[in-house]
């Protein structure tokens, strides 16, 4: 199993080409940024928490990743999550096959349809429908991304034909990954991902998943299954189960206290993969 880090990179922590460079120095093998446009006034989290500074304070992820590219050469670079309801599909498409164009092929995009209703609503997208729009939206960039000349049409998404390059350097695209564990995640997993990125995972999730992403035949199928720094047993039984990949999900914090953190977490994976 690989190890990578996900995180918020945000102007108050360390810089995204800064943690990139680190994270190849200790042996991660992946960076997966998070993302909010903004926060509105009064927004909790689900389990009705006060949001943390960096849901609204966190970089451009397609932006801070091309100055992690710049910083590295073999890091996967990838977004976790990327609100795509929220985000124009075609701007995006060009986004990521830019990153992944100038990276020389280490995009990864991670979608998820998001939690914040109101985020949702000041972006002119309808919570209720923002599944039906994700799967058009993830159909529409496949197309972008592997046709000369693009043609969508749908109930959410409507364009062309047209033109767009770059297209990415991966073939037929970058790796899609799906975010969140509801029953409608896991069928996005299972229609229209190369991965899945769940916010919460056990064992039984990861055998499940993993047997729905090799029966669409993929060579780039990974997992990602977010991991705390104390569950060194927790990790081995993800990895017996199939996972690809664990993501250390850390908080943002100066840079010399994340390299602290990091030279931890190298040690730990260090004595998990020995």
């Amino acid at each position: 199993m690989k190890f990578g880090v996900s995180t918020f990179v945000t102007d108050e922590g360390i810089r995204p080409d800064a943690l990139a460079k680190a994270l190849e120095e200790r042996g991660f093998d992946s960076l997966f940024l998070a993302e909010h446009s903004h926060i509105p006034l009064g927004t909790t989290t689900p389990d009705g928490s006060t949001l943390d500074r960096q849901f609204y304070r966190t970089l451009d992820p397609f932006i801070a990743l091309t100055a992690a590219a710049s910083a590295t050469e073999n890091l996967l670079l990838g977004t976790g999550v990327t609100l795509l309801v929220q985000r124009d599909v075609i701007h995006t498409a060009k986004e990521v096959a830019s990153l992944d164009l100038l990276s020389h092929g280490r995009a990864v995009l991670t979608v998820g349809a998001g939690w914040n209703r109101t985020e949702m609503r000041n972006h002119g997208v309808d919570p209720a429908t923002r599944g039906r729009k994700l799967d058009e939206q993830l159909a529409a960039l496949k197309t972008i991304w592997t046709k000369s000349e693009a043609t969508f049409t749908g109930e959410h998404v409507n364009f062309g034909p047209m033109f767009q390059w770059p297209k990415p350097v991966q073939q037929p695209h970058p790796p899609i990954y799906i975010g969140g564990h509801s029953p409608a995640a896991r069928r996005r997993v299972a229609e229209h991902g190369d991965g899945w990125f769940p916010v919460v995972a056990t064992v039984a999730d990861v055998r499940e998943m993993r047997a729905a992403l090799i029966a669409r035949d993929r060579a780039d199928v990974v997992l990602n299954v977010p991991a705390e720094e104390n569950q060194p047993a927790l990790l081995a039984e993800f990895a017996e189960a199939g996972a690809d990949r664990a993501t250390f999900d850390i908080p943002t914090e100066s840079e010399s206290a994340t390299l602290r953190r990091l030279d931890a977490l190298a040690a730990l994976v260090h004595a998990q993969t020995r």
